[in-house]
């Protein structure tokens, strides 16, 4: 964004819109809103810096000619493990097809057959090819040329490196939100209306593969101006990071696994059949905890392997991967790669209708901070991108509408306040420094969940969101670094505690003490509200 619109640093601040967040759901929101007012995006770092830009697979769209919106919405509803809502399922794949055209009129740059057609990729669950990439860096090629056409518009503002730390309420109605600065100056804005696009929530575990920034702070502001948020316990953990010991833990795309790498143990075996029908392209869910399993079993690592492919192609179709590869001193296309789970997606977040619209008035929220129950329990592969497209485009126009608030559906339950624990478990718990709540989230909340380990981090997680509280006392004068922290705490908290209150294993949700999937009891999507206050 040209800094000749940036926000000087004594300027009285006002938007007709205000867009929390720069990824693919904020700057379509933008480009949505720019002809009706005037727009300001806050980000939290630079613009280029969000989950858009991790994306390395790719975005998925009914556009083949042996696909359809129906069969695109069969694969997603089969993925989403029994809890997709389907009346935003079809918003997704009816609509997909228009705004993925519309990135290629805007210049997209997707891969091409040698006939010039868009090549479409096949990933797990998907039934045919309908995938498509940019490289093994869609998103970034996404996030490139919606920030280009938010560029051009001359009624949209950003200001870089803002931490949000309230959203500012009037009359009952979202109206704004205060921030830290670049500076370090506290910083108010007023607006008409509020979109939250912050992304996800990854670095709450201590594996992730999201980016630094990816603390859940939209589903904290949400939460703490009291906005309904739903369906947190469902986390899908990628299976394929790179796990090999001091390097970073970068996503190995499932597009891989689409093109024919294979997941095999230590001793070289293919594994994944053993554990479902569909082998290395079985939902996430499944391939991760088979892996899980698969280590347990053996008693040793497991690996991606490309080597029956042709090394020229595999390098060709997969430069970015190969090059963070080489950077560790692999060859993609021909040693084994090191791979396990990691937290990459958040199917929960602020309960939204589909139009963006949440429980609050003047408050919307689009992309992986919102849930419109799209996804279900599992997010099937290449949905993300095309979710923050098609919301983020409907939420800028719905916030151009007279104020409204998303009525709370029929399926939705309320959360039930977790059981008592055991004194045991009471006498255990205290107080957890920020930096030790990603551990305790990857070993009580990860991949396998049970009551005792559950019960033992929301007391603790409890105990250290009442400590943070007190500290903060409901106003921004803690400092970003301590506001960071206390999201960061927040968002942890409700994972958890959505965690401990479904007895039943269904998508990205496993209870090792409730192995079944529940449908008499559990096929509901669970919200929850705040009910403490800060002060």
């Amino acid at each position: 964004m040209p800094d000749s619109r940036a926000v000087t640093a004594h300027e009285e601040i006002s938007a007709d819109f205000l867009i929390v967040g720069s990824g693919i759901a904020g700057l379509r929101a933008a480009i949505a809103l720019a002809p009706a007012g005037r727009v300001l995006i806050l980000t939290k770092a630079d613009p280029a810096e969000s989950n858009t830009g991790y994306a390395q697979g790719g975005i998925a769209a009914a556009v083949g000619n042996d696909d359809s919106p129906e069969l695109h919405a069969a694969d997603t509803i089969r993925a989403g493990d029994g809890l997709c809502d389907e009346a935003a399922v079809r918003v997704l794949v009816e609509e997909g097809p228009r705004y993925v055209r519309e990135l290629v009129d805007l210049g997209a740059e997707f891969d091409r057959e040698r006939d010039g057609r868009i090549a479409l990729g096949r990933e797990a669950a998907h039934s045919v090819r309908r995938v498509l990439h940019a490289g093994d860096a869609t998103g970034r090629e996404i996030g490139r040329v919606l920030w280009e056409s938010v560029s051009s518009l001359r009624s949209v503002r950003t200001i870089n490196h803002a931490l949000v730390t309230d959203l500012v309420a009037e009359d009952h109605a979202i109206c704004g939100a205060r921030f830290w600065d670049r500076a370090g100056t506290c910083r108010e804005v007023r607006a008409g209306a509020v979109m939250l696009a912050t992304g996800g929530a990854g670095q709450v575990f201590r594996e992730t593969t999201n980016p630094p920034i990816a603390t859940g702070d939209g589903i904290a502001l949400a939460y703490r101006a009291g906005a309904r948020l739903a369906d947190l316990e469902f986390i899908q953990f990628h299976p394929t990071a790179l796990n090999r010991p001091g390097a970073p833990r970068f996503l190995i795309s499932e597009a891989l696994r689409g093109e024919g790498a294979r997941l095999v143990n230590d001793r070289g075996e293919a594994f994944m059949t053993r554990y479902h029908p569909d082998g290395d392209l079985a939902p996430r869910d499944i391939v991760a905890r088979s892996i899980a399993r698969e280590v347990d079993r053996t008693g040793g690592p497991v690996f991606l392997t490309l080597a029956h492919l042709e090394a020229g192609e595999v390098h060709a179709r997969f430069p970015t991967i190969s090059a963070m590869c080489r950077s560790v001193g692999l060859d993609l296309a021909r040693d084994p790669i090191p791979v396990g789970p990691a937290a990459h997606y958040v199917m929960g977040g602020v309960d939204t209708d589909e139009w963006g619209r949440t429980s609050l008035v003047g408050l919307f929220a689009a992309g992986e901070a919102a849930c419109t129950g799209v996804h279900g329990a599992n997010r099937l592969a290449s949905n993300s991108l095309l979710e923050g497209l098609v919301f983020g485009a409907r939420a800028g126009l719905a916030m151009q509408q007279p104020p409204a608030v998303a009525p709370l559906k029929s399926n939705r339950l309320a959360r039930p306040e977790p059981r008592a624990a055991t004194a045991t478990l009471q006498a255990a718990a205290g107080s957890l420094d920020v930096a030790a709540v990603p551990d305790l989230m990857w070993r009580a909340v990860g991949l396998f969940r049970t009551r005792e380990g559950l019960e033992n981090a929301v007391l603790s997680l409890d105990a250290s969101y009442r400590a943070q509280a007190a500290t903060m006392n409901g106003n921004a004068e803690s400092g970003p670094d301590a506001w960071r922290g206390f999201n960061l705490t927040t968002v942890a908290r409700l994972i958890a505690r959505a965690a401990l209150g479904r007895e039943e294993s269904r998508g990205g949700h496993f209870r090792a003490d409730f192995p079944s999937r529940d449908d008499r009891h559990w096929k509901v999507h669970v919200f929850d509200v705040r009910r403490d206050t800060l002060e």
